[in-house]
């Protein structure tokens, strides 16, 4: 089937190469021209320059899948779309949406009978070879239609329709609140072996490994533990810094709403503000943990161990 995808960064980019290499068509955009011409010289795609040439380059009912920063960004180029489609035309938001905004922008563009999607989508920079998991909201019809393209885009049994708008960007968000967790609690562990007795006599790349070999704490983000440990031991040239895109607040957010007790979830939360104060080992691994599965920039230091 035909897609439109809009944003070409670290995540858009994969997506419409493993969409390409799966038989799908893709027109693609981006703000700057050297991505598309990159994605049609070397995978085959159909070039846009404008959201206008996209629009006119799909054939009706069309598909346009966005990957973009959360927010203005999103909201501004729905606006732009949202007068250049067609009654029957549908809108993915494909990024890290917070679910209440889902609400707003269907409800809107179902009174000039576009179509919109929500699709929470995990995967990272590991997507194009593995797949990615993505979480659906919207109608389930208009699914259905796209599910093809879907269903490419995923590794068997990775995804998953999950209810009216909104419900997709929900999933995610709580699914980025536990993956907060689960890197603070991985961060905290190796922090306190590497300031024990045994350090010397500690090879913490190894005991990541090791723990993936049958133990209840094997994980994906074990096996990044792994790698990023593999490539620099003391992790000195990654500064302790670690960002929060969203989710996590957004989550913890949620659980007040619901009077649901999440202690974890919103300490985890804290510890990412805390770093930006001060920086310790704990948080040297979880940035590191954050490059290897999504590419996300890590702040380097210089040789006296300061940031640079």
């Amino acid at each position: 089937m035909q897609v439109g995808m809009v944003g070409l960064g670290r995540m858009g980019m994969n997506m419409a190469i493993r969409l390409l290499r799966g038989g799908q068509e893709v027109v693609a955009y981006n703000r700057t021209a050297d991505k598309v011409d990159a994605l049609v010289k070397d995978e085959g795609a159909l070039g846009a320059y404008s959201l206008e040439e996209l629009v006119k380059k799909l054939t009706p009912p069309r598909f346009i899948w966005l990957m973009l920063p959360a927010g203005k960004t999103v909201d501004e180029c729905i606006e732009k779309l949202a007068g250049l489609l067609q009654k029957g035309d549908t809108i993915i938001d494909g990024g890290n949406s917070f679910y209440k905004d889902d609400l707003r922008r269907s409800g809107e563009l179902r009174t000039a009978g576009i179509n919109y999607l929500d699709i929470g989508v995990s995967g990272g920079i590991w997507g194009l070879k593995v797949g990615y998991c993505q979480m659906v909201g919207g109608d389930r019809e208009v699914f259905e239609r796209i599910e093809p393209a879907i269903a490419v885009l995923a590794p068997k049994d990775g995804y998953m329709f999950c209810g009216p708008s909104g419900a997709g960007h929900f999933v995610k968000m709580v699914h980025n609140g536990i993956e907060y967790g689960m890197m603070e609690a991985i961060g905290e562990g190796f922090a306190i072996m590497n300031g024990s007795q045994y350090r010397e006599s500690l090879d913490l790349s190894k005991v990541a490994h090791l723990w993936n070999q049958g133990s209840v704490v094997r994980s994906w983000l074990m096996e990044l533990a792994h790698d990023a440990l593999t490539k620099d031991p003391p992790l000195a040239q990654i500064r302790g810094h670690i960002e929060d895109s969203g989710e996590g607040r957004w989550t913890v957010l949620q659980a007040i709403e619901e009077s649901v007790p999440a202690p974890v979830l919103a300490l985890s939360l804290f510890q990412r503000f805390r770093s930006r104060e001060e920086e310790s080992f704990s948080d040297r691994l979880i940035a590191a943990l954050r490059n290897e599965f999504g590419g996300h920039a890590v702040q380097k230091r210089n040789d006296t161990g300061k940031s640079a």
